[in-house]
């Protein structure tokens, strides 16, 4: 049956990506626009505009957007938000689920997609995890947006989950800042991005739901750089509750 159907995926992820490219380009003819209204106003712009795109995209493509709370969310609110990471389909439901002025975490080695990177490059704090001095600066970015009113986004996982655990081990990185600036973490679970394309590439595209769950707000007041490994634990086991919760229903 795969065999029969493959053909038609095929048809389909050429399709997909013909749409992602011609709402990219449009996309991009309003980055320089940003520009113009400062680093803060014209980044929440850039992720508005990423946001409309993602929705029409989601639309021509038949996935279907999805968002769940488990608990209260409050948008007026800063956070450290933190999701599972298992594919490049974890990124258009950032911009689909959260709904107030947000920096993404991201890696270098996007910037260079063409037309994506662009608008990469415009919209993410960058991660070059080439050295110590590197990364040092995009902590340092983060802690600026913070700083700003803005709220951050963060894969504790570092890079696709291609194991066969609901998550891989988690940095330090998120739940340190988040200790550091007192800033409370919102996870956020992906549960359907591996279904609708593994991590395997692109052609592996399909239609279908796109849930994004969020959990409730793990307060941060009482731990200390000391108990780093204890948050990040505490996050780790209600996120991978949470995924088998969910990828199971």
């Amino acid at each position: 049956m795969k065999k029969i159907l493959r053909p038609l995926q095929i048809v389909y992820v050429i399709y997909a990506l013909l749409w992602f490219v011609i709402l990219m380009l449009l996309v991009l003819l309003f980055v320089p626009f940003s520009l113009l209204a400062g680093k803060i106003k014209g980044g929440n712009y850039i992720y508005w505009l990423c946001n409309k795109w993602a929705k029409l995209w989601y639309f021509f493509t038949g996935i279907r957007h999805k968002e769940i709370y488990e608990a209260p969310h409050d948008k007026s609110r800063q956070y450290i938000f933190v999701a599972n990471h298992s594919s490049y389909m974890d990124i258009p439901p950032i911009v689909r689920a959260i709904h107030q002025p947000v920096r993404v975490l991201g890696k270098y080695e996007m910037v260079k997609y063409p037309i994506f990177g662009l608008i990469y490059r415009s919209a993410v704090v960058v991660v070059d995890r080439s050295s110590a001095e590197k990364r040092a600066r995009s902590v340092r970015a983060l802690k600026s947006a913070l700083q700003k009113g803005i709220s951050i986004f963060i894969f504790p996982e570092g890079t696709f989950n291609q194991t066969d655990k609901p998550l891989k081990e988690f940095f330090d990185g998120a739940f340190r800042i988040a200790i550091e600036t007192k800033t409370p973490i919102k996870p956020l679970l992906f549960v359907d991005s591996e279904k609708r394309m593994h991590w395997r590439g692109f052609f592996e595209l399909t239609p279908g739901p796109c849930r994004v769950v969020y959990l409730a707000e793990v307060d941060v007041s009482q731990y200390s750089p000391a108990d780093i490994a204890v948050l990040k634990q505490k996050v780790h086991d209600v996120m991978e509750e949470g995924l088998i919760k969910y990828k199971f229903t």
